[in-house]
């Protein structure tokens, strides 16, 4: 691993990296049972700094700034080293987000460049904001890159990956460790868009964290499944093992066989999954388990109950590899540890992974605080928790109850700088440095964090998607009521679980009228048009006219209350 306390910005650090381990493969690219590619540092120096020469003769330079919208590839890593080579500013969008929400956020974060595929550029600027924008003179969007133009199709105004070339920069734009780095956004922007504004030093230290617990070093290989926008895969997929001469694989189909098949194709040693798909994986290990002949499972059983028993201490990943060959062997036989956050979870399941010799590295984070503030150590294994602060991370609870129960708050190097052009909500988030998470949690007495429920009006889904209620409210606009809005239920009716949210719609009718079944339908046909993580599960109905303030907007939190004070959960919330 280079030493990244001698470097003020990701540019340089990775500069050194594809130097030092320019003869070990850093990318491997494959698409069903064909590899694309693999490239070796010194290989991919070659192939990007031509990309960085195009930005540079194009007038990109410091905090200039630069939007991808990509699946996980290597032109994704290629285009944010060019990114930090010329001292810009990197803005990774979610590709899952639709063509109205990206032009939300390329307006927002007034990226100049965007890098692309093709049919995302299609499908963004076909849409009316994207038009509308552009004649408004609200976009600041200059520069379009796509990959993957068919053939004979119209490139609809940008510049083909492959044109996008210039002359070899001399040198490299110097940036410090207080300059931006990348403007994260950590949710949709139907309501009040997000950006999470992270310095370099905020990478560098979380970094030096992250690795100082779980190494990397030339001849490991991570394989790459969340998006690398996600702030989980962009750090652990993408800085942390550049930084260590490490390989990271991409596929470009996530169809099942192929994810599976790609642990022994390519020996992987490491890899981040969020809940959900980690709950599949438990499935389906569980259903090949119940599958095996009697006394074939009778064998496992009795060498998985002795595994549990030699490593309840801690874990020893050799002697669980001797006794449980076949499951690791599914794995490559050289999986080291499986990383998850991004979402609460359920501790059954890290147990279940645990006891089968495979180390889950369960994490805390939120996009404002960097990519994970607290981690298990498995000193020792602890499923009920999501262990201890990571070093350089000041955590404390605030305003606890008599059970120790209070607001997590934290401060350190890898809390972002602000949000941008949001004063207003930086300064309710970040309070005389410590960020205000809205997780309600506590320290045991061996120093891991329990996390016990939210204080913020939000949820956060098995696919560690945040999903913030105003920006749903946006597809009931029009309801024949008098006023409504969207709240998570348990921010109404608290209960101490990060398990099991929902969101619930609101609703004061109009004075003298009932609900009807054809406003029922009305509600339910919106609500179909909704992703699945994003739909509501019933509605409340409310006498009261809701709380506003002077300028009318709703009082959430006072409403809240009313509704708590009066009606209980169970008789209130019907389903839809």
């Amino acid at each position: 691993m280079i030493d990244l306390d001698r470097h003020q910005s990701l540019g340089t650090a990775l500069t050194e990296a594809l130097e030092k381990f320019s003869t070990e493969t850093c990318l491997i690219e494959a698409d069903r049972e064909r590899e694309n590619h693999r490239l070796t540092y010194g290989q991919f120096r070659e192939a990007t700094l031509p990309l960085a020469g195009f930005f540079n003769e194009s007038g990109f330079g410091p905090d200039s700034r630069a939007a991808i919208i990509m699946t996980n590839q290597s032109k994704w890593l290629m285009t944010a080293y060019a990114i930090f080579n010329r001292g810009g500013v990197l803005v990774p969008i979610d590709y899952k987000l639709n063509a109205d929400e990206h032009v939300a956020i390329l307006a927002h974060s007034r990226a100049e460049i965007l890098v692309t595929e093709y049919h995302f550029w299609r499908a963004l600027t076909q849409t009316a904001e994207y038009r509308t924008r552009k004649e408004s003179g609200t976009l600041a969007l200059r520069i379009a890159i796509i990959t993957d133009l068919p053939r004979n199709a119209d490139p609809l105004g940008a510049v083909t990956w492959e044109a996008a070339r210039g002359a070899v920069p001399d040198g490299q734009v110097t940036r410090h460790r207080s300059d931006w780095a990348c403007i994260v956004y950590s949710s949709g922007t139907g309501g009040r868009p997000k950006g999470c504004v992270m310095t370099h030093e905020n990478y560098l230290e979380q970094c030096v964290s992250l690795t100082s617990l779980y190494p990397f070093w030339p001849g490991v290989r991570y394989l790459s499944i969340l998006p690398t926008n996600h702030a989980i895969d962009f750090m652990v997929g993408f800085i942390g093992p550049f930084v260590c001469g490490a390989a990271v694989v991409h596929l470009r189909t996530l169809r099942p066989e192929y994810v599976r098949e790609a642990f022994t194709r390519f020996s992987i040693t490491y890899v981040a999954l969020v809940p959900l798909i980690l709950r599949n994986l438990q499935t389906g290990l569980e259903q090949r388990f119940t599958e095996l002949p009697p006394m074939k499972r009778a064998v496992f059983n009795l060498l998985r109950w002795l595994n549990i028993q030699l490593t309840k201490r801690q874990p020893h990943i050799e002697l669980s590899r001797r006794l449980l060959s076949q499951v690791h062997a599914a794995f490559g036989g050289e999986l080291r540890a499986i990383f998850t956050g991004g979402a609460f979870s359920d501790p059954a399941m890290l147990q279940f992974f645990y006891d089968l010799g495979i180390q889950v590295g369960n994490g805390y984070g939120l996009t404002e605080g960097g990519t994970a503030l607290t981690l298990n150590d498995f000193r020792p294994f602890r499923c009920d928790t999501v262990g201890r602060p990571l070093p350089g991370v000041e955590m404390k609870i605030k305003n606890p109850d008599k059970d120790g129960v209070g607001e997590v708050i934290v401060r350190g190097k890898t809390v972002m700088s602000h949000y941008l052009d949001d004063p207003e909500l930086t300064a309710e988030t970040i309070i005389d440095g410590w960020l205000q998470t809205g997780d309600l949690g506590r320290f045991d007495e061996m120093g891991h964090l329990q996390l016990l429920g939210r204080l913020k009006n939000m949820i956060v889904t098995e696919e560690g998607k945040n999903v913030y209620p105003e920006d749903i409210e946006s597809v009931f606009a029009g309801l024949p009521v008098k006023e409504f809005c969207v709240f998570a239920a348990n921010y109404i009716w608290p209960e101490r679980s990060m398990m099991g949210e929902k969101l619930v719609l609101v609703l004061r009718l109009e004075e003298g009228h009932a609900l009807t079944d054809s406003l029922t339908d009305d509600i339910r046909q919106r609500n179909s048009r909704l992703l699945n993580y994003k739909r509501v599960s019933g509605y409340v109905l409310v006498e009261t006219d809701f709380p506003r303030t002077a300028s009318m907007k709703i009082k959430r939190v006072s409403l809240a209350e009313e509704i708590r004070a009066r009606m209980d959960r169970t008789e209130a919330l019907r389903e839809l």
